[in-house]
């Protein structure tokens, strides 16, 4: 849907649609979209004015017990008819509010991302941030894990599993991907073209431009779905789309999906690339006469997202999990320089058109678990914070990496080794995310907190299974 979509004709829809329930949905502060739904016939301008009350003390990195009451307020250029739900439903983003006050919660994710947009145009620098991710997921075709007092594991299947080509199936076909190769094998080898096929028309009911759909690299059903670039809150509103339509066509087929950046051990893992380009009215600010066609602004830039990297990942690149990925092999981005060739850059210019209107950077180290509006936004602020302070980002890394002599590889900074690394990069590192109260002291401090007492702390606690390999007859 567009946001030129009014209050009207939301009302109108659902009168014209038969509407029975409205749906409304928010994200919870570290990245999992959250709903609840009203029958429609309570839904009327003032539902969008004033908004509805819930409990924000039981959403995740949110208000406190004492301090609990908030307000959603739907926003009307987000609505769209769900096409999985058995009563016809329609669907909202909302923004959250105080209660009290009226003001925009300062934790409430998709708010930083309005205040990221309008920083920018503030600044004078550019009209329109655009953003185009790429996210890779896996499908799978079960998926088991636990842990607990006495035991760990987990155990991941898949017909096009390289693991399963012994496998007695009555019968065994034997297409199976082999490790790395699944980038781009026609059918029946790729066993998903029709799955990917359902879920990209899906996306494109719901209003959402896809522009391509493809296997992966890795074995076992990785994927890729690539949607349009967009302005900054649309785009984030659009993965937030893009992950409920996966998952839900997906289930559909009896199968499961996972934007788990590494869950396979030895193939490749699943990033989500971010292309940025900065507009004023129809004229792209990145387009120019320098390295592989880009302006001084664009340079400028990549060396605030260079610079700010490593506090940039603790928002991108947010899980422990991720750090399995953003390691040397795999193509993965880990060395924090630029390149128009070079894919283990963390940041590419992708030459596939000579046109100006197409001329982007590429930041590949974020992955699909991230919190849409808070990285995208994120990224942002870098870029802006490099752009005002004219920050070079140095020479670029054509040659291939894995070819450089040690003493001058050593010269070129890496992304942190961990998350626990991103977040201490982040305490000492944010300044330029305050800049226009975008992020707030507060949402910096309590996403540092969070994560290391949710996810760094709680993994470091638990025997790893690899362990008793490694040390059980010591």
């Amino acid at each position: 849907m567009s946001d030129k979509m009014t209050v009207k004709d939301v009302l109108g829809m659902i009168k014209r649609e038969g509407v029975e329930i409205v749906d409304l949905r928010f994200m919870d502060f570290p990245g999992m979209w959250q709903h609840f739904s009203i029958p429609a016939r309570e839904v009327d301008e003032e539902t969008f004015e004033g908004g509805l009350g819930f409990d924000g003390s039981s959403i995740r990195g949110w208000q406190a017990i004492n301090e609990s009451d908030m307000l959603v307020k739907p926003v009307a250029g987000t609505a769209f008819i769900d096409p999985f739900l058995q009563a016809k439903t329609l669907v909202m983003i909302c923004n959250i509010a105080d209660p009290i006050t009226g003001e925009d919660y300062t934790r409430d994710p998709r708010n930083i991302s309005r205040k990221a947009e309008q920083y920018l145009k503030n600044s004078g620098i550019a009209e329109i941030p655009y953003f185009g991710p790429e996210a890779e997921f896996f499908i799978f075709d079960d998926i088991r894990f636990d842990q607990n007092e006495h035991e760990g594991y987990y155990h991941i299947d898949s017909v096009e599993g390289r693991w399963n080509a012994g496998r007695v199936e009555t019968p065994n076909l034997g297409y199976k991907i082999r490790y790395k190769e699944g980038y781009f094998p026609v059918p029946p080898t790729d066993s998903q073209q029709d799955l990917r096929s359902e879920m990209l028309l899906n996306l494109e009911r719901m209003g959402i431009m896809i522009e391509a759909q493809h296997h992966e690299v890795a074995t076992a059903g990785q994927a890729e779905i690539d949607m349009r670039f967009g302005p900054l809150v649309e785009m984030a509103d659009n993965v937030l789309k893009y992950k409920y339509v996966i998952k839900n066509t997906a289930k559909k087929y009896g199968k499961t999906v996972t934007f788990m950046p590494k869950p396979l051990f030895g193939d490749n893992g699943s990033g989500m690339h971010v292309h940025i380009s900065l507009w004023k009215g129809s004229q792209n600010l990145f387009a120019g006469n320098g390295y592989a066609g880009l302006s001084e602004m664009a340079l400028h830039a990549i060396g605030g997202i260079l610079k700010h990297a490593p506090s940039l990942l603790a928002f991108t690149s947010p899980t422990t999990n991720s750090y399995k990925r953003l390691v040397p092999g795999f193509e993965a981005p880990v060395n924090l320089a630029y390149s128009r060739r070079n894919r283990s850059a963390a940041v590419r210019i992708p030459l596939y058109s000579s046109s100006p209107k197409a001329k982007r950077l590429e930041f590949r180290c974020p992955d699909p678990s991230c919190n849409p509006y808070l990285a995208f936004s994120a990224i942002l602020m870098a870029a802006i914070d490099g752009i005002q302070k004219k920050i070079n980002p140095g020479e670029p890394l054509d040659k291939d990496i894995y070819d450089l002599p040690p003493e001058e590889l050593e010269k070129v900074p890496h992304t942190p080794g961990s998350l626990r690394e991103a977040l201490k990069a982040l305490e000492a590192d944010h300044e330029y995310l305050l800049k226009g109260d975008v992020f707030t002291s507060d949402v910096i401090e309590t996403w540092i907190s969070y994560k290391m007492e949710k996810e760094v702390i709680a993994v470091d606690l638990r025997p790893h299974p690899w362990e008793f390999a490694l040390y059980y007859d010591i």
